[in-house]
């Protein structure tokens, strides 16, 4: 349910106001935290923004990335806006500190798979990325698409689609696009920033990853260990984009890394082509995510998480539906 009205007025009371989008944070995450903290803010308005880690290298060239906060040493906020996550615990620790110090929470996000969390809803499953449901948000307040503002969101936008390839982008959607490029945003820039600018080091992960490849009814599999990120310069949990590049292989209907965690769990990054949907695994498995890209956290070790993921995937591939094992 989308109730603008009811969110513009929680603006209007609150003293202080602090975003937090989804830790491990995407180009969405990013664009919208950022899309709606600068038009805030350049309302004279009192806001915070904030994501456990901070704003990863790729997405430091967005407006105001330098004021994201990683961690959040004192709460002076009563109202919670919570962006691109389908659940509570997806906002992390700086989201977790909001919730027990906001008297109000807004939920904005765009994925089915939402629990309808928070005190007011902007949930909008048909929309391609959150970005695109911020966008509706300020131009219900009238606020200005100045560049700060607008090229976060298409940031989001490109991102989250693809490069407007996925499954949900619509008519719409590119009339959005058209609209954020007014204020003389390059889409060109964005993709140059987001998608042709991969860091060696993710070409090394590749290379100590792809040994683990495997193809069975459709899946494209691969893991990563801790020991593989160190040897390719990387930290633990990041995945090189290996996800996208398997789900590109002409033979796989869907795609997963299991990436292995310091802590010991295991992270799931799945995606699939249409019509595979591999949010009904995610969700079985207590994350989420869309039907054509979607993860979660599960417990290890890597040997274990394979086995109890792939028959649900195999399931997905095949036209079948997901149901958890113990």
């Amino acid at each position: 349910m989308i109730d603008f009205a009811a969110a513009n007025a929680a603006l209007g009371r609150a003293d202080g106001i602090l975003i937090v989008t989804h830790s491990d944070p995407d180009g969405d995450a990013i664009g919208s935290l950022l899309g709606l903290g600068n038009a805030l803010r350049a309302q004279g308005i009192k806001v915070a923004c904030a994501v456990d880690g901070g704003v990863p290298a790729f997405l430091q060239f967005l407006p105001h990335a330098d004021q994201v906060l990683s961690t959040l040493p004192g709460m002076q906020a009563d109202l919670l806006i919570c962006l691109d996550a389908n659940q509570p615990e997806r906002v992390g620790q700086v989201g977790a500190q909001g919730m027990a110090s906001c008297s109000t929470v807004i939920n904005l996000d765009h994925h089915v798979s939402n629990t309808g969390f928070g005190d007011i809803q902007l949930v909008v499953p048909e929309a391609a990325a959150a970005c695109e449901v911020v966008f509706h948000w300020l131009r219900s307040l009238s606020l200005p698409l100045t560049v700060e503002v607008a090229q976060p969101l298409l940031t989001g936008l490109v991102t989250d689609t693809l490069g407007f390839r996925t499954s949900n982008v619509r008519a719409a959607t590119l009339q959005i696009a058209l609209e954020l490029m007014g204020p003389g945003i390059s889409l060109y820039d964005i993709v140059a920033q987001t998608f042709e600018k991969r860091p060696i080091a993710d070409l090394l992960l590749w290379q100590e990853v792809l040994p683990s490849l495997t193809l069975e009814e459709g899946v494209a599999a691969a893991q990563i260990r801790v020991e593989d990120c160190w040897r390719a310069g990387l930290e633990p949990g990041e995945d090189g984009d290996l996800p996208s590049l398997l789900r590109s292989t002409a033979e796989s209907r869907v795609a997963v890394v299991f990436r292995e965690m310091k802590d010991g769990s295991v992270s799931l990054s799945m995606r699939s082509k249409p019509p595979c949907d591999v949010a009904q695994v995610a969700v079985a498995l207590g994350g989420g995510g869309h039907a054509q890209a979607a993860g979660a956290t599960i417990a290890g070790p890597l040997q274990a998480a394979r086995e109890r993921v792939l028959p649900l995937l195999h399931a997905a591939a095949n036209g079948g539906s997901a149901t958890t094992r113990s």
